[in-house]
């Protein structure tokens, strides 16, 4: 989906553009396998974009080895996310979606102790996420 495409506005209009597994992440919440997605160790250059409506998240160079299972990154590209409180399941943990599609894209951890300049894991599923290598653009 290229950035001027038309962002869906209802659940059947996801369920149509998205795959099950995609529409199961991005708009259930839910989570992807550990260890299981195309991005979790891929560290090329570029950036990457929300697979629901292309907007751009993370910048490869805030991408880091967290030897969680998805893929890690230590920061967003500013405005292009939103988070808040997830107490889903019994956990207390801070979710976080695209800002221009509402998509889910993981969640966000504080002060782990990870040596990265904010001390953050953002904890992305790789199937929310669409990669433009640097060398495409």
């Amino acid at each position: 989906m290229s950035s001027s495409s038309k962002i869906p506005t209802s659940e059947s209009e996801w369920k149509a553009k998205l795959s099950p597994e995609e529409y199961y992440v991005l708009r259930e919440k839910g989570t992807e396998r550990a260890f299981m997605g195309k991005y979790t160790s891929l560290y090329d250059d570029g950036t990457y974009h929300c697979a629901g409506c292309d907007q751009p998240l993370y910048r490869s160079s805030t991408k880091f080895n967290a030897h969680c299972g998805w893929p890690a990154f230590f920061d967003a590209i500013p405005g292009a996310i939103n988070s808040k409180e997830d107490n889903s399941f019994g956990m207390q943990r801070i979710e976080i979606e695209c800002s221009k599609c509402g998509s889910h894209l993981g969640h966000v951890f504080k002060g782990e102790g990870f040596d990265t300049p904010t001390d953050e894991r953002h904890c992305v599923n790789s199937i929310s996420l669409k990669f433009q290598s640097q060398d495409k653009k």
